[in-house]
């Protein structure tokens, strides 16, 4: 099968996609920092100065999507990655839900003694410093 592509199709797919990533970085970033404060860890100063960052970039980028008329494709590149990031987690809760009912059952079991060659021994968790379910 043969795929053309336009080379404007290309261009604004690009410049669209480039745009997401960029909304998307910003997105998280903002994320980060809501929970540094939160956290103490950021002083309102910072606050104050990201907060004055994040809003320039965002109309940065508002500007370069109107002057590149990228509002409708960014929008749909930004809504199918979003897709696929659901789409994605969906299939790993099943994942983490077992892991996690493992977890819980495993702490349940009581440590008993177990006889080895005829002597009791008391079986003794490895303490690797990591968690191993």
């Amino acid at each position: 099968m043969t795929i053309k592509v336009d080379s404007d199709n290309l261009k604004e797919g690009l410049l669209g996609l480039v745009i997401a990533l960029v909304e998307i970085i910003k997105d998280v970033l903002q994320k980060q920092a809501v929970h540094r404060l939160d956290g103490g860890s950021l002083s309102e100063e910072e606050a104050e100065k990201l907060g004055l960052a994040f809003m320039q970039l965002g109309e940065t980028i508002e500007k370069i999507k109107k002057e590149n008329n990228l509002e409708k494709t960014a929008g749909k590149i930004r809504a199918d990655l979003d897709n696929l990031v659901n789409d994605t987690m969906e299939q790993l809760m099943p994942i983490n839900d077992t892991m996690e009912r493992i977890r819980q059952e495993a702490k349940k079991i009581p440590q008993q003694p177990i006889h080895i060659n005829g002597t009791m021994e008391q079986l003794i968790p490895i303490k690797s410093g990591k968690e191993v379910l």
